[in-house]
This record gives C-alpha cells, structure tokens and sequence, in this order.
C-alpha cells in the first residue's frame, strides 16, 4: 500500500499545543501514516531561534514521545546550508521513493509568502500542499499564487491523487497560541502551562532557556 507522510517544518521556538494539534487533526483527517515534524536548523526566512537547532530539537522530541504518528526528523540539522524546505523535499523523495504520497503542511501565513521561497514553483514536483486554514486569517494571497490555485487546486482535500503536484485546504480547530507570545511570557516570569506540552515546560524550565538573562 502507498505511503501517505505528512511534512510540518518549522523553528519550533518553542515547539506548542498549536503545532500538535495541526499535525494531529490533519494526520487524523488525511489518513496519514505518520507526520514528520523538521526543525528548521539555519531559517532563511527570518532572525537567528533564540536557542540551538539541538535545543529546539530535543523539545520536539520530547513533545512528540508519546505520540506514534508523530515523527522527529533531524536531517535539516545534518545539512551545512540554510534549511530550504525544496532541499528537505528533495531529500525525503530520493528517501521514500516516487511513489510515497508526500503532503507539506503550510498555514496560510505561510502559503502567502511562497513566491519568497527557495525554487517555490518546483514544491509541487515533489510533494501535494494541504495549507491549514484558520477562520481569522487575513492576509490575501499573490496574484501568482491565485494562479497557482485555480490551476492545482482540489476543493475536497481526500481527493488529492498521486505522490505529488496538487493544493487544497484543510480547516483547523483555531488555537490563539504563538511561540512569540509563549517567549515573552518564559523570558518575563509568566505561566507558559497548558500552552506546551508539560515534558516540553519542564525541559525549558530546567536548562534555562527563553528566560531573561540574569
């Protein structure tokens, strides 16, 4: 039987309940075999994490220990060169074969701002998008990516067919969680519980990370 993987990149600075949830919900909707969660090791697309790659990556670990479709994969921290999500596509294909079913989970945010990415247009070469959308969303998409949209998108995201090559939208229950707000509240003595797993808190409590310096 075809494998069908799910792909959410990210900083994960911190990993949250927010992240979870989408690759959870969309594994459980989707059907998938499992979720790989990738830390982004060098972001192009923004500042320098405030914590390791290796530190952000042992916080994915622990909050996904205990979750079996949720998968941590390291291999944009095994790579010497800025994390482009085309280069890890291109890798996990050449992994799991041309015929894996291969879905990037992107929120909408996210989906906006693809013109700005390494080889955009060839993501699609490589894996189907299932953009994660959120009833508060209010940025509007490029005129490139609304052709893009007319041209490969699927209205029912089930009906994605093939390893590769076309777009569709998945609703998510919305969570007002962001690692910015969950920063802040670490780094100013406030309660960051029931917004990360509890293993996660307890691990940034313990190795003093995102508090104010001394």
């Amino acid at each position: 039987m075809t494998q069908r993987i799910g792909i959410l990149g990210g900083t994960f600075d911190p990993i949250h309940i927010g992240h979870l949830r989408a690759a959870l919900e969309t594994a459980e909707l989707m059907g998938l075999d499992e979720v790989r969660l990738i830390p982004s090791a060098r972001p192009p697309h923004r500042d320098s994490p405030q914590v390791s790659a290796e530190q952000r990556l042992q916080l994915v670990q622990l909050a996904v220990a205990n979750l079996p479709t949720l998968r941590v994969d390291d291999r944009e921290l095994r790579r010497n060169s800025p994390s482009w999500t085309i280069d890890t596509l291109q890798s996990l294909r050449e992994e799991l074969g041309e015929q894996t079913q291969l879905f990037l989970l992107l929120g909408w945010d996210a989906f906006c701002g693809l013109p700005s990415w390494q080889r955009w247009t060839e993501l699609l070469d490589h894996c189907h998008l299932l953009v994660l959308q959120r009833p508060d969303a209010d940025l509007e998409a490029p005129q490139a990516l609304r052709d893009l949209l007319a041209a490969r998108s699927v209205t029912d995201p089930q009906g994605l067919l093939g390893p590769a090559g076309q777009i569709a939208f998945v609703w998510q229950t919305p969570l007002a969680v962001s690692a910015t707000d969950i920063r802040r509240r670490l780094a100013t003595g406030r309660s960051a519980h029931f917004l990360v797993p509890d293993a996660v808190l307890q691990h940034i409590h313990a190795h003093g990370l995102y508090h104010a310096p001394a």
